[in-house]
């Protein structure tokens, strides 16, 4: 015999709320990113472009909303090329919180990034944290987090000597050319 019809849980709109506030801040920071490889392509420095995640749709909804599932794990964020033939490969993670865990990196990513870097990419995690704060974190540093920091997560504080500096047009100057060798 069925028990008494029980409805779904509700979905708590405060946890409801905070996602929303984080993909905001996400697809903001990933903009943040984007001007910057723009600038870097403007000038002739590098073609660096967002790679998209490989999904295949199961079913139409409406309003151009669709299911789907992604087809295979993902891979870095960004890759390309710079000036002189080197390819650049790298993952963007943002948090409004205090700390980064290695983790955010999934072991699909890391296996790409340590390939790439094996071949001689230069290869990194671009980290954001809050609204203003960015890293460059070499990937040798963030794949060895727990040797070089005794730990398996980072503060803006452990990642100051990676700090991107702004540009005077307000771009993240993430691909300067000194760092390239």
């Amino acid at each position: 015999m069925r028990g008494p019809y029980r409805p779904p849980p509700k979905k708590n709109p405060v946890n409801q709320y905070r996602g929303a506030v984080a993909r905001a801040q996400g697809k903001r920071f990933e903009s943040y990113i984007d001007a910057s490889l723009k600038y870097y392509q403007q000038q002739g420095l590098a073609i660096v472009e967002k790679i998209p995640e490989p999904m295949r749709p199961l079913k139409r909804l409406s309003e151009g909303r669709f299911v789907a599932v992604f087809e295979k794990p993902a891979q870095p964020d960004y890759k390309g090329t710079l000036q002189g033939g080197r390819a650049v490969v790298f993952e963007a993670k943002h948090t409004s919180t205090g700390q980064m865990e290695q983790s955010r990196v999934t072991e699909a990513q890391a296996k790409r990034l340590e390939h790439h870097q094996e071949l001689g990419a230069l290869c990194f995690v671009v980290a954001g944290f809050g609204s203003e704060e960015v890293y460059r974190v070499p990937w040798k540093v963030w794949r060895d987090m727990k040797a070089a920091f005794g730990r398996k997560y980072v503060t803006p504080k452990d990642l100051e000597e990676y700090r991107v500096r702004l540009g005077r047009s307000g771009v993240l100057l993430l691909l300067e050319p000194g760092m390239w060798r």
